[in-house]
């Protein structure tokens, strides 16, 4: 009979999700048919997982730690809706972005940070509990803060459903995240036994929605690709700047640091993307830059990850 795979392997799976973005988002160019079933119910069930991994993942003890050390936490946090919203609105503006892809720019920017920064923490040996508690947070503060900062920002683009922004922040947030912490604290034993399958369920999840939205965005991607690409690289480029320089002005450790920067440069792009779809904007290239998010945070994250990781 053969044996269930091991941790070690799951975990070397996980840190590797860069390449599966990076693969699945080739194959999706290459061969866009192949995902066409990527979409829909597929990507909002899909984020749906990745949000429920995060509730089995979080314990009272998580919420005890931010009161012990709550100062880089909170400044992790504010730069995570001050610096990114911001940048966004500004790299849309000054790129001149077509409206639909201003608006979904400025979306990636104004959602909390995702699980993979916890990932890629770890790669980077910084303050992996630190990374997990300020995704907590930004995810519980994103389910008023997106909706907000989002109407605020691009409402010049197009028109905001504020509304329509909240109800789907709270179905594909706050439920399923719920859910987690309360199966972790109802269903102790089951919640062990899944929780180390969810990192890699995530990965692929991550890498599927990716796959599928450029899959479907293929001829717009080809033609606007490269200017999209450019504002989402200074998008995350500039949050893993400013994530590490204003802890360091305000005096926190080099762990610390770095933490910080990972989580404020690298956002839940699969909210951004489902956001998108279901949020009541008409066309569906909004939900473009936050596939492109997704394969770009990944890749300079881990590229910082791997530098830091050789200076401990």
């Amino acid at each position: 009979m053969s044996s269930s795979p091991s941790l070690p392997s799951l975990e070397r799976f996980t840190l590797l999700f860069p390449l599966w973005t990076l693969l699945a988002a080739g194959l999706s160019l290459a061969v866009p048919g192949l995902f066409a079933w990527v979409a829909g119910p597929v990507i909002t069930w899909g984020l749906a997982l990745i949000m429920l991994g995060m509730g089995l993942g979080l314990a009272p003890a998580d919420f005890r730690r931010v009161l012990v050390r709550p100062r880089s936490a909170l400044i992790g946090v504010a730069l995570q809706f001050l610096v990114m919203p911001s940048l966004a609105a500004l790299l849309a503006w000054g790129l001149r972005l077509d409206p639909p892809l201003a608006v979904g720019l400025i979306l990636v920017g104004c959602c909390p940070g995702g699980t993979a920064s916890n990932v890629v923490a770890l790669i980077a040996r910084a303050d992996v509990a630190l990374s997990v508690v300020m995704t907590s947070l930004s995810t519980g503060l994103a389910v008023v803060l997106t909706p907000l900062l989002t109407s605020l920002l691009a409402g010049r683009y197009v028109p905001v459903e504020g509304w329509t922004l909240l109800i789907n922040v709270l179905q594909v947030v706050l439920v399923p995240v719920a859910l987690g912490v309360a199966l972790k604290q109802g269903q102790p034993g089951l919640a062990r036994r899944i929780e180390p399958l969810m990192p890699p369920i995530a990965v692929v999840a991550i890498a599927l929605i990716v796959a599928g939205i450029l899959a479907g965005q293929r001829q717009a991607l080809l033609s606007q690709g490269l200017l999209l690409l450019l504002a989402t690289v200074l998008l995350h480029a500039g949050g893993f700047a400013l994530g590490l320089l204003v802890p360091a002005l305000l005096g926190d450790g080099a762990s610390s640091r770095r933490t910080i920067s990972l989580e404020v440069g690298m956002q839940n792009s699969g909210l951004a993307v489902v956001l998108a779809r279901a949020g009541g904007f008409a066309s569906p290239l909004t939900a473009l830059p936050g596939a492109i998010s997704a394969v770009v945070h990944s890749l300079l994250g881990s590229a910082l990850a791997a530098w830091w990781r050789r200076r401990p």
